[in-house]
């Protein structure tokens, strides 16, 4: 029987108030500290108004329920003057075209110009993510329909959840969220730990329930861990060129059919569709939220 890839607890769900309340309150104190002092000089208190928020380039939308905590942090903002909220927005994960409108900021105009960089901020890199993600969904999908694109942990301090659950947006499937949810063996644990078969069996030993993958660098300890009483639930190729990978999966499918097999390790989109063809179930992609470039999204007052 094979593996399915476990949930991944991402917290609390889509609509929940204090999803992002956290990242809301260190982005406003972190942008507006005591105010604005070109907006608070420029425009009349009582000037009420509303902004768009549109689209410069096409993409995944990512970020609406960010948006919605920065805004409800904001109402308590006492230097933004009043509450700003946000009127038609698209689902997340709605593609958008060169000019659409993701969603409306309507309230007085001063908290509106003060919330506006911060706003961009968690929904252009939050859209980014998804779009990139998308890409990589789609390259990967039309290669072997059933592999699936996986994220990372290298992703950027306090955004975590954002990023992560834009690669859902996106399409993608979520890795471990921490290093308590899924034990994954790797490189180093392995030097440490006296061998990739001494390091998987302890801790398989410690945490006989615990989701495991393990990672290898070649054929010999693939064959080391997919030999054993137990394999794990799911084998990391650690930077396998296309021709090693075939040959794992052979290995696999001969000797334990059930674990998972996943690629990682300089893969590019070019390359995408031939390790998916190759038969692997995953391709675990660090891109997707270390090194992303933002979504262009800007507001038109």
């Amino acid at each position: 029987m094979t593996a399915v890839l476990p949930d991944t607890d991402l917290g609390p769900v889509e609509g929940d108030p204090a999803l992002f309340s956290s990242l809301a309150w260190a982005a406003l104190q972190e942008d507006i500290a005591s105010g604005d002092a070109t907006t608070l000089a420029t425009v009349p208190a009582e000037l009420t108004g509303s902004g768009d928020l549109v689209a410069r380039r096409p993409g995944v939308v990512s970020g609406i329920d960010a948006v919605r905590a920065v805004l409800e942090a904001g109402a308590s903002y006492p230097v933004l003057g009043g509450r700003v909220t946000l009127e038609d927005p698209v689902a997340n994960g709605a593609r958008v075209e060169t000019g659409s409108v993701v969603g409306t900021l309507t309230g007085p105009v001063r908290a509106i110009l003060q919330l506006e960089r911060t706003v961009l901020n968690v929904l252009s890199h939050a859209s980014g993510v998804a779009t990139h993600t998308a890409r990589w969904v789609e390259e990967v999908s039309a290669a072997r329909p059933g592999t699936v694109v996986r994220d990372s942990r290298k992703t950027l301090p306090g955004l975590r959840l954002l990023q992560k659950r834009a690669v859902v947006h996106g399409g993608g499937t979520p890795h471990r969220y921490n290093l308590s949810d899924q034990a994954m063996v790797k490189d180093n644990h392995v030097v440490a730990g006296g061998g990739v078969l001494a390091a998987y069996l302890s801790v398989r030993a410690e945490n006989p329930a615990l989701w495991c993958e393990v990672e290898v660098d070649d054929l010999d300890q693939l064959r080391a861990v997919l030999e054993v009483d137990v394999p794990p639930q799911q084998v990391l190729l650690d930077n396998f060129a296309v021709p090693d990978t075939v040959a794992a999966v052979r290995m696999r499918d001969g000797i334990a059919p059930g674990v998972l097999l996943e690629s990682s390790g300089g893969l590019t989109l070019e390359v995408a569709g031939d390790y998916a063809a190759a038969g692997v179930d995953s391709l675990a992609v660090g891109a997707l939220t270390h090194s992303v470039t933002a979504l262009d999204i800007g507001l038109d007052l």
